[in-house]
């Protein structure tokens, strides 16, 4: 073929296959990022910069493809939670838990958990084991009992703690920042409280009292060693009083936000920044070395992961690929509303406990949006049925979320190695069974 002819049907060809292209690359990404061979942020990164070399999008269509909202909520909570983990709070929290079950190693399980699955509805999980777990292996030391049931059920109890509220979970945060419902863009944090909190809330007791018939052999310590637990002084775990009077008083008022700023008509993104701001100002501010540590213990490689991510899924949308998509679930589907839902449950539940949800969620929130823009006219049992897939199914796996492989990371340093088989065979029939609940939960008050 003539060398100018080559010149003329070379761009045309490139163009009419940018979608296949866009997909390649998505492809390509995600295996990379399931594989871990390479960290997650640098194939998001690359595959995003790869999408802006090769015309898929340029840069402001890229830029606009950014949720900054979610990196907004994501920053402010990193910071408020780092400036809290300063004054001694959780420990006093644990030991205040301990006392109240007289150091009864099996209440002791439940009560740990409880506070985890707290914790976590309003903190990122990661940041809640990484100082919760800590604690509960200073209490089992104490009682000399096996820390295994302990590990397990604060993995499942924050992941379950973390599906029950806007800011408790990244995927919620997503959902919560772009899922549409009746026309409008957003679910507030009353939303996720008041339709997940109380599902959340029995699937924790469920599962805690099974994690408890399962190991109740290995919860037992003697009355000497429960003695050294009631022993323990909460008071001298604070060790900031002032810092923490001011936290409370920062991190109350920003809860207050959280609830009312869908009357407000303000983003969760820009509450959880005022809050930060707040905590910086009222504590930080004549610190300069401690503000300079709150930043960069901020962790810049999952927000940069999520700027990623967004710009990945975004040329996906601009491509138009995720419009076919959701074209094809709804030809599977045939708009029907229940099958719909417990389609997105089960997928988004057993996908969720092999690979990483947040890249999953990301891709679901556009074709679902589509979903509703082609007939389904009630979208919202979909969005529950992905937030609850999401997070429950997190714990299916060791690799499920990113909190379960930081747990049995701290637990492994300690010496107490947990194996991909030991945690799935007992963490993947308590996740099918939330799953379980979950589905008879939507279709008994959404469908």
């Amino acid at each position: 073929m003539d060398p100018h002819t080559w010149l003329e049907v070379l761009p045309q060809w490139y163009s009419s296959h940018l979608s296949w292209i866009a997909v390649a690359i998505f492809a390509g990404a995600y295996a990379l990022i399931i594989s871990e061979k390479i960290h997650r942020t640098i194939v998001a990164l690359f595959g995003a910069m790869l999408m802006i070399m090769c015309g898929i999008l340029n840069q402001e269509e890229a830029l606009a493809a950014i949720d900054f909202n979610t990196i907004g909520l994501l920053v402010g909570m990193m910071i408020i939670v780092f400036v809290l983990s300063q004054t001694g709070l959780f420990n006093y929290l644990a030991i205040i838990a301990a006392r109240l079950v007289r150091g009864h190693p099996l209440w002791l399980l439940v009560m740990l958990a409880a506070l985890t699955a707290v914790c976590s509805a309003f903190l990122d999980n990661v940041t809640t084991v990484l100082l919760t777990v800590p604690v509960m292996f200073k209490m089992t030391s104490q009682l000399r009992v096996n820390p295994r049931p302990y590990i397990i059920s604060q993995i499942i109890a924050s992941n379950i703690g973390g599906a029950a509220t806007l800011i408790g979970d990244p995927p919620n945060i997503m959902i919560g920042s772009k899922a549409i419902i009746d026309g409008k863009t957003g679910i507030d944090f009353v939303s996720f409280l008041t339709n997940l909190g109380l599902l959340c809330l029995f699937v924790l007791v469920v599962t805690m009292a099974l994690i408890v018939l399962i190991y109740r052999k290995d919860l037992r310590t003697t009355t000497v060693l429960r003695a050294r637990i009631m022993r323990m002084d909460p008071k001298k775990a604070i060790t900031r009083r002032t810092l923490l009077f001011r936290c409370l008083l920062v991190l109350g008022m920003t809860i207050i936000l959280f609830i009312c700023h869908g009357f407000l008509n303000l983003e969760s993104g820009a509450v959880a920044m005022w809050g930060a701001a707040c905590i910086m100002l009222v504590t930080l501010a004549r610190k300069p070395r401690i503000l300079n540590q709150a930043f960069s213990r901020l962790e810049w490689t999952s927000i940069f992961f999520f700027v990623g991510l967004f710009v990945l899924v975004g040329a996906l949308e601009h491509c138009g690929v995720i419009e076919q998509l959701a074209g094809e679930a709804m030809a599977v589907t045939q708009g029907d509303p229940t099958f719909s839902a417990m389609m997105v449950l089960g997928l988004s539940s057993l996908l969720s406990a092999f690979v990483d949800n947040i890249p999953f969620v990301a891709t679901m929130i556009p074709m679902i949006n589509d979903m509703g823009a082609m007939g389904i006219s009630n979208l919202e049992p979909l969005w529950w049925a992905l937030s609850l897939g999401a997070c429950f199914g997190g714990n299916g796996t060791i690799v499920g979320a990113s909190a379960n492989v930081v747990a049995l990371s701290l637990a492994s340093q300690r010496g107490y190695k947990i194996t991909f088989m030991q945690y799935f065979k007992i963490a993947f029939p308590l996740m099918a069974l939330s799953i379980i609940i979950s589905a008879v939960y939507l279709y008994l008050f959404y469908l």
